[in-house]
């Protein structure tokens, strides 16, 4: 054990031994500053990702959650839009093979020879041979556009206010 007078005596010798802080300890302390200001950094980044993340799961994604259900809604109004196009395609088609059957049947281009000539002959022969008798036309069962469209739904030029 060493006495007190030797231990002084030893801190005076050590601190005269050790050298004063160089450019080394400097250079340790400015690299040890240097990271702890990254790493201050880094745990603010941290934190800014964590909240974005946050703000992203309570407010971004309920968003996006209506909007994609007004969209599903849109998407089948466009889906019955289709379908109506498409009835009334059919029904077009239909009626035009109609008026292409009575053309064929009721001799309109006779009718549209005598009326540009305004020929006499022809309508001489037109009397001549009587034509068939007229069969009655029923009008095919169509469809109603308010029955698809009503005039009260919400979005249409006639909406009840």
């Amino acid at each position: 054990m060493l006495r007190p007078a030797a231990e002084s005596g030893s801190r005076r010798l050590a601190r005269r031994l050790t050298p004063p802080p160089g450019d080394e300890v400097k250079e340790v302390e400015e690299t040890i500053e240097d990271l702890l200001r990254r790493l201050d950094e880094f745990c603010g980044m941290t934190d800014q990702i964590r909240n974005d993340t946050s703000q992203i799961l309570d407010e971004t994604i309920p968003l996006v959650k209506d909007k994609v259900m007004e969209m599903n809604h849109i998407y089948a109004k466009v889906d019955k839009l289709e379908a109506f196009v498409k009835m009334v395609a059919r029904h077009v088609s239909s009626l035009e093979e109609q008026v292409l059957e009575a053309e064929k049947t009721h001799g309109t281009f006779l009718n549209s020879v005598c009326r540009l000539f305004q020929c006499a002959t022809i309508s001489s022969l037109k009397n001549r041979h009587h034509p068939p008798a007229a069969r009655s036309y029923d009008l095919p069962k169509l469809y109603r556009t308010e029955d698809f469209f009503p005039m009260n739904c919400v979005g249409t030029k006639y909406q009840n206010h």
